[in-house]
């Protein structure tokens, strides 16, 4: 039996045998969360304009390939399944850690100091369970300078300690998103592994590392190293992928001609918002910059 999912401002579609093994959450009881991590290229200025771009479109399952910090999934907080994966085989770990045994992940979280000497220490620490291994992650996210990740050609982390007095961790934050991840299937993979998880009605999020500077500014050399403009191709032809599959998708990506000739596909929508940007370290000063939204909600 089919029901609807009410999610914040969001409907999916669910199902189930009986009414009830379906959970319908009422809006105001909802929790609403935002991400645990702070994440370089972050998409939570994307939340607000999220209702007018989904709009009563109805969804199924979730897809998110280049999940990071998870802004946008946390926001929707979808019902069904829900598919996320990254590249990035630590942070897919510690998403796992948080939905499988959050309060040991938490309870070590509980012995760390946010302090100088600390932070060295942990950072050279080489952990071997899941639950502390997540909890390093969590802290060094938190407390590291603008919560880099970078490792070195070693593998090993080496971002410098950030001096921030902030809370490394929220433990009702953690609560919630372990809630959130219950149903999750986590994988660190490329993009296109997960395509046979994709059905009709469907959404996918696309948020992949950007290529190009922001307004024709030019091409970003380190992403070109991670996500090249060969990638940015190849994520075009996984788009078509979804549509022949029924499923809708939404793509964010920088606000570059290159980027309009790549994705620009006949009966979809191209969205052009303007963000603030803080741009620089410590004399950072705000800027806008554009970015692109890609989309067939609302297409033919």
């Amino acid at each position: 039996m089919l029901y609807i999912v009410e999610a914040g401002s969001w409907i999916f579609l669910s199902y189930s045998n009986t009414q009830e093994e379906h959970l319908m959450t009422d809006k105001k009881e909802q929790k609403i969360s935002k991400p645990f991590l702070r994440w370089a290229g972050g998409k939570s200025w994307l939340i607000k304009h999220l209702p007018s771009i989904i709009s009563d479109t109805i969804f199924r399952n979730y897809h998110e390939p280049f999940l990071g910090g998870g802004a946008v999934f946390f926001a929707l907080a979808p019902a069904g399944v829900k598919y996320l994966s990254d590249l990035n085989e630590e942070l897919i770990e510690t998403y796992s850690a948080i939905r499988d045994e959050k309060e040991n992940v938490i309870n070590v979280l509980k012995t760390f100091s946010n302090d100088n000497e600390s932070y060295y220490e942990i950072r050279k620490t080489v952990y071997v369970d899941s639950a502390s291994k997540a909890a390093r992650f969590i802290y060094l996210n938190n407390t590291s300078y603008n919560g880099i990740y970078r490792v070195n050609q070693k593998g090993v982390y080496n971002v410098p300690y950030g001096y921030r007095e902030t809370p490394f961790y929220i433990e009702d934050k953690l609560s919630i998103a372990s809630d959130l991840l219950n149903n999750a299937v986590l994988s660190a993979c490329d993009f296109t592994q997960g395509h046979n998880n994709i059905k009709e009605q469907d959404l996918v999020f696309l948020d992949p590392p950007y290529v190009v500077s922001h307004n024709d500014n030019g091409f970003i050399k380190y992403n070109q190293k991670l996500f090249s403009l060969e990638d940015q191709e190849r994520l075009s032809g996984f788009i078509d992928i979804i549509k022949q599959k029924g499923a809708y998708y939404i793509l964010t990506n920088a606000a570059h001609q290159k980027i309009k000739d790549i994705f620009t596909k006949d009966g979809d929508h191209v969205i052009e918002l303007s963000r603030a940007s803080l741009i620089g370290g410590e004399n950072a000063v705000r800027g806008q910059v554009n970015e692109l939204i890609f989309t067939n909600i609302g297409g033919e």
